[in-house]
């Protein structure tokens, strides 16, 4: 349902959602206990099966130097049910460097996915459509491009259905999740099996230093982002720009969690029963992590992101560790990774790592 009225028992059940899990409402008083417990109920829950033990076989091709950085493609397998293609770019001398791991969003624009942070030089048929989408959200430049000039190793690959794993039309997505429901799967399972499998191929490259790996992402590659650092402790430090806040909050008629379509990319069965939002993304507590939120976000209700940042707080202020967490919500901006936002990730990544 959107815009109609939801069913007059919703806010029953939204009610009965208490997040029993939550750190402070679980009745684990050890943090790193509870880190294990919330941990394992969300791997629990992503319903797709471990896949850790499959060999990644990196292959790299089409490399090509510029005055600053190395680029290059990669295949390489992150479960054992498909090989999965991205870009790599290292940055001039010697080594190791920090590294980012790069998350691609959805808006519902499937022809491009890595293309969309990092410029497609190996194809010009996308470049005009990566090009459209950079100046839409990110005031024209290509992240990627921007890190790697910046001295990080980046990597940034097709999340399903995306790229050279699609294109998907819009509708295709329901019919895709609704296979892998069938399958006793699910579409946001695999995605967050294959990010944290892709943290932990990006930090144990050799020209990587494994302990300065982050995770960034916009919008839905913001939920990965967080998603990916809850997940693997291969992330060290993490920004999430345009994806936080609470879930009942959330649900409210109109907003795209209740369309279907792409919402099912961030959709883990039976999880909301144990853990919000801020409460899976504080399982990365104490590392590191930022926040960006635009005021004029139409996907994210203001009382949303608050709940969701007091929750977060309180997480970090319980671990003495408050410096660590960098929230902010943007008066003027809307759903998009301006400059501005952009410079501000920029330095505080290369202040944390």
């Amino acid at each position: 349902m959107t815009g109609a009225p939801l069913p007059e028992f919703h806010s029953t059940l939204k009610d009965d959602l208490r997040f029993p899990l939550a750190w402070g409402t679980s009745p684990i008083r050890d943090f790193e206990e509870w880190r294990r417990a919330a941990r394992a109920k969300v791997e629990e829950l992503l319903v797709v099966g471990r896949q850790d033990g499959v060999p990644y076989a990196p292959e790299f091709t089409h490399a090509v130097q510029d005055d600053s950085r190395t680029r290059e493609l990669v295949t390489l397998s992150l479960t054992r049910y498909e090989r999965v293609g991205g870009v790599l770019l290292t940055p001039h001398g010697p080594g190791p460097f920090p590294a980012v791991v790069l998350l691609h969003d959805h808006g519902a624009t499937f022809d491009i996915g890595k293309e969309k942070l990092v410029r497609p030089w190996y194809d010009d048929t996308r470049l005009a459509s990566a090009r459209a989408w950079a100046d839409r959200h990110f005031s024209g430049r290509f992240i990627g491009d921007e890190l790697a000039r910046r001295g990080y190793v980046v990597l940034c690959l097709d999340a399903p259905g995306w790229g050279d794993r699609g294109p998907l039309t819009y509708e295709q997505q329901q019919a895709l999740a609704s296979n892998f429901f069938n399958l006793g799967s699910s579409l946001a399972g695999l995605m967050a099996r294959e990010d944290a499998r892709a943290a932990g191929f990006l930090a144990g490259l050799d020209r990587v230093d494994a302990h300065r790996v982050a995770a960034v992402g916009f919008s839905m590659g913001a939920f990965r982002a967080w998603q990916t650092a809850a997940l693997t402790d291969s992330v060290a430090a993490t920004a999430a720009v345009c994806w936080m806040t609470g879930l009942k909050e959330m649900m409210v008629p109109g907003n795209n969690t209740l369309r279907g379509q792409s919402s099912y990319y961030m959709l883990h069965p039976g999880l909301p029963r144990f853990l919000d939002f801020p409460d899976v993304a504080s399982i990365a507590a104490p590392r590191p992590m930022l926040f960006f939120s635009g005021a004029l976000d139409p996907l994210f209700p203001a009382d949303g992101v608050r709940v969701a940042h007091d929750k977060l707080t309180a997480v970090w202020r319980s671990r003495h560790a408050e410096e660590r967490l960098r929230l902010k919500t943007w008066p003027d901006l809307g759903h998009v990774f301006d400059d501005r936002m952009q410079d501000e990730v920029f330095a505080w990544l290369d202040t944390v790592l």
